[in-house]
C-alpha cells in the first residue's frame, strides 16, 4: 500500500502511459519480423551458452532396434555431433523415426549433459505372406512391414493368398500348439477367402473347414495319436466336415 502511494495517479499520468503503451503495441506490429529475428537471436544465444557449459549432443543410443532396422533408424534420428541439446526438437526426431516401416512407436529422451536415447518397438513378425508372386513380411495385424525382407525369414511360416495376411493370426497359433504338424507344415494356403489348404513339406493336404478349425485340428490330434497318421503318409485329408475325417492314402497305398 505505501508503494501504491508513491504512484503518480493523476489524469495527466494516465494519459501518458496509455499513449506509450499504445506506441510500443504498434511498433511491436509494425516490425513483426524484425520480432523473430530478435527472438531467433535470443534463442541461438540460448543454445551458443548451453553449448559452451558443455551441453552438446555426443552420443545417441538405439534401444530396442533390429540389426536390420538398426541403419534405417540411424538415418531417421538426422543429428549432427557438438550440436547444443536445448536445439533438438524431440518430437520431430520421434516422429521421423516413426515414418520407417519397421517402427511400431517411438519415444526420444533427452539426457543432459550430452545423451540421446531413441527408444523402439518394432511390429512383431507374424509370418511371410505369398501374394502375386511377391513375398512380404507381416504382422499380426496383418499389416506388410515395410523394407523387410522375406528372405531373411526363412523360419516364419508361409501364408499364400488373397485374404491369408488378415487371417492368419487366428490359425498360426493352433497350428503352433501342435508341433509334430508345425514341423511338417510347408505352407498355408487361403481358399476362397474363407478356409485354409495345409500344404505339408511331403507334398499331401490337409484341408480345414470355415469355421470351428480348432476342433478339425483336436479329431485330427486324436488321428494321430491313434494311427500316427503323419508319419505314415497320405495324399490328402479332409476336415470339412464336422464329426467327419475323410483320408485319401498316398499314391503309393492305393
Amino acid at each position: 500500500m505505501a508503494a501504491l502511494g508513491r504512484l503518480d495517479l493523476s489524469p495527466r499520468a494516465v494519459v501518458i502511459s496509455i499513449a506509450a503503451g499504445a506506441l510500443l503495441l504498434a511498433a511491436v506490429l509494425a516490425t513483426g519480423v524484425r520480432a523473430e529475428r530478435i527472438g531467433a537471436s535470443i534463442s541461438h544465444g540460448v543454445d551458443g551458452m548451453t553449448a559452451g557449459l558443455g551441453l552438446k549432443l555426443e552420443k545417441v543410443f538405439i534401444e530396442g532396434e533390429s540389426p536390420e532396422a538398426t541403419r534405417a533408424i540411424q538415418q531417421a534420428v538426422q543429428l549432427s555431433a557438438d550440436q547444443p541439446m536445448t536445439s533438438i526438437d524431440l518430437d520431430a526426431v520421434r516422429e521421423r523415426v516413426e515414418q520407417i516401416g519397421w517402427v511400431k512407436s517411438a519415444r526420444v529422451v533427452r539426457l543432459l549433459p550430452d545423451t540421446l536415447i531413441v527408444h523402439v518397438v518394432e511390429h512383431d513378425r507374424l509370418a511371410v505372406w505369398q501374394t502375386g508372386g511377391v513375398n512380404q513380411v507381416i504382422d499380426s495385424h496383418g499389416q506388410v512391414i515395410a523394407g523387410a525382407d522375406a528372405g531373411r525369414y526363412p523360419n516364419l511360416p508361409l501364408v499364400v493368398g488373397k485374404g491369408a495376411e488378415q487371417a492368419a493370426s487366428e490359425v498360426l497359433p493352433l497350428i503352433a500348439q501342435r508341433p509334430r504338424l508345425a514341423s511338417r507344415v510347408e505352407a498355408l494356403v487361403r481358399v476362397d477367402e474363407r478356409r485354409w489348404d495345409l500344404r505339408l513339406k511331403d507334398g499331401s493336404l490337409i484341408q480345414l473347414p470355415a469355421f470351428n478349425q480348432e476342433a478339425a485340428l483336436i479329431q485330427l490330434d486324436a488321428l494321430d495319436q491313434r494311427e500316427r497318421l503323419l508319419e505314415l503318409g497320405f495324399a490328402r485329408i479332409d476336415l470339412r466336415t464336422p464329426e467327419e475325417v475323410a483320408v485319401r492314402p498316398s499314391a503309393g497305398e492305393a
